[in-house]
């Protein structure tokens, strides 16, 4: 003989069908699409935000390779100079310390990428050349010939002519400040849409917890198949409504002839980084729902919806803040510690994604995040059966026991 309970996935599938079917064609679900008007006026308020990353990124090196003496030269000047013309200066690394006719080559160094050199100063000091990308050495030329002419003589009177060698490629501090403001806004995007989303989850709960449907469910079926039927139901929704907003938003560029904002290629490369960027959403809005379902599951009013939510909101807020700071560090204990806690995981790995091109760290990163997520599933199905659904006197009697009660051991 078979039994008539379905198992907990084929019972998941049902209740995901159910929730995806019903709230995908009701009236209500317009108003949803209209949502992320509001989160877009307040980003483009706090536009100031990329200031921060900007100021957080190491700052540009100028690499020098001269004749021993006259790199000595060179750095006893910009000792000297460096308080009068202050951030104007660029900070001098030494690379080489060339002998006599010893050939030096500017591109090669530049092209091994090494360290933060934005460029490379070399020649003599009455002859110098910089080599680099032609925004960096133009900005630099200006001082870079002040800080010839001092290390020439302390009283100059006039100042060498640099003569500019431009490189096609970007160099690595180049790149490296692209790839931050790509980790950055890849970041800043998952949150907003993890907040704005996950909400949903804690609404529907309640609203059915009221109208006694859960109840329904939950003596019918496993409470972790409803619990992740839900939860996939409306991930489901989300990706519909993203991929609504996506499809109008890319529709309003090519109308107005753009297509691109500007950000540098991430190290994974456009593809595998926008596929990254869906199922690392998909995990973080699964992390959070799991949370938000076992407070909607023992919460019996709004209130208590509200009151106990808005500690995991500001958790949030700190685990994104977590996640932004590691960005910068990349290698750090920190990093670490935002790529091992759930919570920040995927907005730590998105970052990872923009600046390093390892991919098996991902999927070691996906395994633990869909770990995480079946644990704090099938622990807030546990919860919501044991502390709310159990019946006994004090159900029979009507009496009403709070939110916190709940939660203490039995």
């Amino acid at each position: 003989m078979t039994s008539g309970r379905l198992s907990t996935l084929a019972a998941a599938m049902v209740i995901a069908r159910r929730d995806f079917g019903a709230i995908l064609f009701s009236r209500s679900f317009f108003f949803f699409l209209l949502g992320p008007l509001f989160p877009v006026i307040i980003g483009a308020m706090a536009g100031g935000v990329g200031q921060h990353v900007q100021q957080s990124t190491e700052r540009p090196e100028l690499g020098i390779a001269m004749q021993g003496e006259q790199v000595d030269a060179m750095l006893a000047a910009h000792q000297t100079m460096s308080g009068q013309l202050g951030n104007v200066l660029p900070k001098l690394v030494v690379i080489e310390r060339l002998e006599p006719n010893q050939s030096f080559d500017a591109k090669a160094e530049l092209a091994a990428r090494k360290g933060n050199i934005a460029a490379v100063f070399s020649g003599t000091l009455s002859r110098p050349v910089m080599t680099g990308t032609v925004g960096q050495i133009e900005q630099w030329r200006g001082p870079m010939s002040m800080l010839a002419a001092r290390a020439l003589s302390d009283s100059p009177k006039s100042y060498p002519e640099v003569a500019l060698v431009s490189t096609a490629a970007s160099t690595a501090a180049s790149e490296r400040r692209g790839q931050l403001l790509t980790a950055q806004a890849a970041q800043t995007l998952l949150f907003l849409l993890t907040m704005l989303l996950a909400g949903m989850v804690l609404s529907n709960l309640v609203e059915e917890k009221a109208n006694k449907i859960i109840e329904i469910l939950a003596a019918a079926i496993p409470m972790d198949a409803v619990f992740f039927g839900k939860l996939f139901a409306m991930l489901a929704i989300s990706l519909v409504g993203i991929a609504v907003w996506g499809l109008t938003f890319g529709g309003v560029l090519l109308a107005a002839g753009s297509i691109g904002f500007g950000l540098t290629a991430p190290a994974v490369g456009w593809p595998i980084f926008v596929a990254l960027g869906i199922v690392y959403f998909a995990m973080a809005y699964l992390l959070l729902g799991s949370v938000f379902l076992s407070i909607g599951s023992m919460a019996t009013t709004v209130r208590e919806v509200q009151t106990i939510s808005m500690p995991v909101t500001m958790m949030q807020l700190m685990v994104f803040f977590l996640a932004s700071y590691a960005m910068t560090q990349p290698g750090s204990p920190v990093e670490m510690v935002a790529v091992a806690f759930p919570f920040s995981s995927p907005f730590a790995m998105m970052a990872r994604a923009a600046q390093d091109g390892t991919l098996w760290t991902h999927a070691a990163a996906l395994a633990w995040q869909g770990l995480c997520v079946v644990i704090f599933v099938r622990t807030g199905a546990r919860l919501s059966r044991t502390r709310v659904m159990k019946s006994g006197p004090a159900h029979d009697k009507g009496t009403k026991r709070s939110l916190f009660s709940r939660l203490r051991p039995a």
